[in-house]
């Protein structure tokens, strides 16, 4: 299966980190500092084919390989998302959420398909120069425009790494999964 990382000069130590479990991946960096451009750079890559799409910085589980293909095979047919930070994490558990409620862009699953759709969606997107940086409410719209919910895998299977956001200074330094367990933190 497709595994795409988006990635930034900056964050070496992360793409290193992940190069060492996930050595299959490609890394496709972001060599003009626009994280939208390079994000629909990486949709048109893997064009038709099904794909994990993740962002450098994050930290796996243990053995996330087995099973992120695990819960895909459950799946394979609908969009996954494997890093939430939400309070029904905690109290539902794994669930289906509208499309509007898509956020962050840690670690996905886009089937068959989506990837080309959602390229093809963004010049049609209503909000493309509000949220120029925008990327997971792209998704979420995306969705939205087609009724369709997508899947909360619990527990998350990554965690993002504490730090100043590469794209937005302003947010928060601590965005944290509630439900990530057995890191592989080094």
């Amino acid at each position: 299966m497709r595994m795409i990382i988006r990635a930034v000069k900056e964050r070496k130590d992360c793409v290193g980190y992940l190069r060492k479990y996930l050595p299959e991946a490609d890394i496709l960096y972001d060599t003009t500092g626009n994280a939208m451009k390079t994000f629909l750079e990486a949709m048109a890559l893997v064009g038709e084919e099904p794909c994990i799409h993740m962002e450098e910085d994050i930290y796996l589980t243990r053995d996330f390989s087995t099973k992120i293909r695990a819960a895909i095979l459950k799946r394979p047919y609908e969009v996954i998302q494997f890093f939430s930070m939400r309070k029904a994490d905690l109290e539902i558990g794994p669930r289906y959420d509208s499309g509007r409620t898509f956020m962050m862009n840690q670690c996905f699953y886009l089937p068959f398909g989506y990837s080309r759709l959602i390229y093809d969606y963004y010049p049609v997107w209503p909000q493309k120069d509000i949220h120029k940086t925008g990327y997971d409410i792209l998704i979420a719209d995306f969705l939205k425009a087609r009724k369709e919910k997508y899947y909360i895998h619990v527990p998350s299977l990554v965690q993002h790494r504490r730090g100043k956001s590469m794209i937005n200074s302003k947010r928060p330094v601590c965005r944290q999964a509630l439900t990530f367990e057995d890191g592989l933190y080094e």
